[in-house]
């Protein structure tokens, strides 16, 4: 592929991706190989988004790839610029090379998320919890459902399935019951002695010596 036919193949993918993502989104095609300083850009999607136009001149990374040395070169992905007038672009630089490896061109893609930024601080602000909390504390739909998540936890504090559970492990996980008042719902005993394969004599000797120790 030509040179002509490589750059002309340039502009047609920055115009297709800034179709594609929108008027934050800003596509830039630089030409290396005219080593015209003042004026780099070739082609450009979207320029309100750094202030840019067609003729423009170059930026930091066409001057290294003018004056540096074209092996040291390496495209850059996903980095943050700042414009300006202070917007936060998520940019990607990638060197377009001739047949001998030497930087003829630079595909930029620019992505203003200032916006979104400050919609993920605002969120953040919002979701924050006490550090102490270790995951998002459940909201049951009805008591069953509560009941359910309460014996649920008590296995987990215990650390282990019902069939492996001692004695001691079984009132660990009665006392949490208790606690945390899972016996205030209606027939919840019932459901704890089917759960943990006891019976509601051996219930209420468990909550006993839960309450006494």
């Amino acid at each position: 592929m030509s040179e002509a036919t490589s750059m002309e193949f340039l502009f047609h993918l920055a115009k297709g991706l800034a179709r594609q993502f929108g008027p934050n989104c800003e596509v830039v095609v630089h030409d290396l190989a005219s080593n015209d300083e003042d004026s780099s850009i070739v082609a450009i999607e979207n320029g309100h988004v750094s202030g840019r136009k067609l003729g423009d001149g170059p930026s930091h990374i066409v001057l290294e790839a003018l004056r540096g040395d074209p092996a040291a070169l390496k495209d850059h992905f996903g980095y943050l610029t700042k414009t300006k007038d202070g917007k936060i672009l998520k940019s990607s630089t990638i060197f377009i090379r001739d047949d001998d490896e030497n930087p003829v061109g630079i595909f930029s893609i620019n992505y203003d998320i200032t916006m979104m930024l400050s919609m993920e601080e605002t969120l953040r602000q919002f979701t924050a919890a006490e550090q102490s909390q270790k995951e998002p504390e459940p909201i049951a739909r009805n008591v069953s459902d509560l009941l359910d998540e309460l014996i649920d936890q008590s296995v987990k504090l215990v650390g282990k399935p019902v069939p492996l559970m001692s004695k001691d492990d079984k009132v660990k996980a009665i006392r949490f019951l208790n606690d945390t008042g899972a016996f205030l719902i209606t027939k919840s005993g019932d459901k704890v002695c089917k759960y943990f394969g006891i019976s509601k004599y051996t219930l209420y000797s468990y909550i006993d010596e839960a309450k006494e120790n």
